[in-house]
């Protein structure tokens, strides 16, 4: 990647995250910027580009239970969205032309249907990165938004494989063969360890799933997604996936460049895009009503919804196949790269204020809820221990193990992962399933009973969503929570945490503690 690359990518990044936007949004001005300064991109940014959303791809498919996939409310309502959106928005698109406005016009029945099919996608790219920054990505409405996305990932594999005519070799059947040989593979991984081995590791499986699927003439991100998937429940999972994050993000800039590298944009191109970014709204209505039907909460429908308003990077990679393809013209191509910077846009902004918005307005937004519940939505009250730890990863396991050493049946733990939880179940720890950043959740539970929270998540995002949940169900009790760095540690203490543990102070403290323990019961044994 060329230095002048990095040096726009950084500086806009970094003002866009100033005004509180996502540094996203910042390369993706950079490559506008730089495409007007007359820099052209070239095959290293589009391989960085490339590897950056396989890695993606391969990650999502490691946090991923194929058996959320079969949920009705996951492929039936990404199924109905996709058929009505294409209706409402293909009447959209014509109308549009009969009113004679620039561009559209001059699509033909087929190229306008291409275009609502682009635009029938939700962007994979912002949404990860958006439930990832939030520390939302085992929520039952984060689960759900991922779980729609990888169903229209697979369409959009689809319709590159049947566009490209590329028909999968007769040897795409010996990949069969990696499921007898499942042991073996998992065996292999448990001995990579711990160290520099661990990304590595995760590179050649990606990279390499991408390359055995391309042999086989089968699209290779969709290689890398099932092999994530197929992955998703070693025990190394979650560690190759925090392995891989810096990467994938590094790679992803590259992605983010040369979209706007595609082509300038004039000014007719910019208003068009703007009246295709009128039909966000329409795509949240619509996931939000299906999503209600489908008997899902309000709020999960809501948040949901609004995190799947916004158009896809698939699209442009729709639209490049239909451009090379004389189906739609290089200026639509354009066109679509700015509605999708657009929605990027207003998705990362919008969201920011989504869970305070519900707060607000949720006795209006749960008029549209159905009265029926699905079993994966019924909260059960929990046990009337006074401390609940909030947070099942190892610091929460560790927070729960020592209260419970101490303090026996004083503490029970919350967790939003519900594999997590009947795990933990299953070792005899008093867990339960719930989202913590969810009203109704603290609502419908007896609050006078709980003496002190402990928030064990490494978000301070999430801590401050939390900490607002509970003051607005009226929460009179002490709050904890932990903190990696001491800005943040100042930052939840003056939102109105009460204590705030620095996490690798604590650590050490600890360390300290426990060792000076082991020595004194030594020189006891001893004496």
């Amino acid at each position: 990647m060329d230095f002048i690359w990095i040096l726009f990518a950084f500086a806009l990044g970094l003002s866009a995250k100033v005004i509180s936007l996502p540094p996203s949004i910042g390369y993706l001005a950079a490559g506008f910027v730089l495409n007007y300064l007359g820099y052209s991109s070239n095959d290293s940014l589009q391989m960085l580009a490339d590897i950056g959303i396989t890695l993606m791809l391969f990650t999502i498919g490691l946090k991923l239970n194929i058996k959320d996939l079969a949920k009705t409310e996951i492929w039936g309502g990404c199924l109905s969205h996709s058929i009505i959106w294409l209706v409402l928005a293909l009447g959209a698109i014509k109308l549009l032309g009969v009113l004679a406005l620039s561009y559209f016009a001059e699509l033909s029945n087929a190229s306008a249907f291409i275009v609502a099919f682009a635009l029938s996608f939700s962007s994979t790219v912002c949404v990860v990165k958006l439930m990832e920054e939030s520390g939302e990505m085992r929520t039952r409405h984060g689960k759900l938004a991922i779980g729609v996305l990888v169903i229209q990932d697979i369409i959009a594999v689809g319709f590159i494989v049947a566009a490209t005519g590329k028909i999968p070799s007769i040897y795409a059947l010996g990949l069969l063969a990696i499921f007898p040989l499942r042991k073996a593979i998992f065996k292999l991984i448990n001995q990579i360890g711990h160290g520099e081995l661990i990304p590595l590791g995760g590179f050649f499986i990606a990279l390499g799933s991408y390359e055995l699927f391309e042999l086989v003439s089968i699209k290779g991100d969709l290689g890398a997604l099932l092999a994530g998937m197929f992955l998703a429940t070693h025990t190394k999972a979650s560690e190759i996936t925090k392995s891989l994050l810096s990467f994938k993000d590094l790679f992803l800039i590259g992605f983010f460049l040369s979209i706007g590298f595609s082509a300038l944009p004039t000014l007719n191109m910019i208003i068009i895009a703007g009246v295709l970014f009128l039909l966000i709204p329409v795509k949240f209505l619509l996931f939000f009503v299906l999503f209600n039907q489908l008997k899902l909460r309000s709020r999960t429908s809501f948040l949901s919804a609004l995190a799947l308003s916004n158009f896809s990077e698939f699209g442009l990679i729709v639209a490049a196949i239909s451009v090379k393809s004389g189906w739609l013209t290089n200026d639509w191509l354009v066109i679509l790269s700015l509605s999708v910077t657009l929605s990027f846009i207003f998705t990362n902004v919008v969201y920011k204020y989504a869970h305070d918005f519900f707060t607000e307005y949720k006795t209006m937004i749960k008029k549209y809820q159905r009265p029926e519940r699905l079993p994966e939505d019924v909260f059960i009250q929990p046990c009337s221990a006074p401390i609940v730890v909030i947070g099942m990863g190892r610091v929460g396991m560790g927070a729960y193990k020592s209260l419970d050493l101490h303090h026996s049946k004083q503490a029970w733990g919350l967790d939003a992962d519900s594999s997590k939880v009947a795990w933990l179940q299953s070792q005899d720890f008093d867990v339960y399933k719930g989202d913590a950043e969810d009203i109704d959740f603290w609502e419908s539970i007896d609050l006078d009973q709980i003496k002190l929270v402990l928030l064990a998540v490494p978000s301070v995002q999430d801590c401050m969503n939390i900490t607002t949940q509970l003051k607005t169900a009226n929460y009179q009790g002490m709050i904890a929570a932990i903190a990696r760095f001491d800005d943040e540690r100042i930052q939840l203490q003056e939102y109105g945490i009460d204590k705030v543990f620095n996490f690798f102070n604590e650590a050490g403290v600890g360390l300290a503690d426990e060792s000076m323990a082991m020595v004194e019961a030594n020189l006891k044994a001893t004496n």
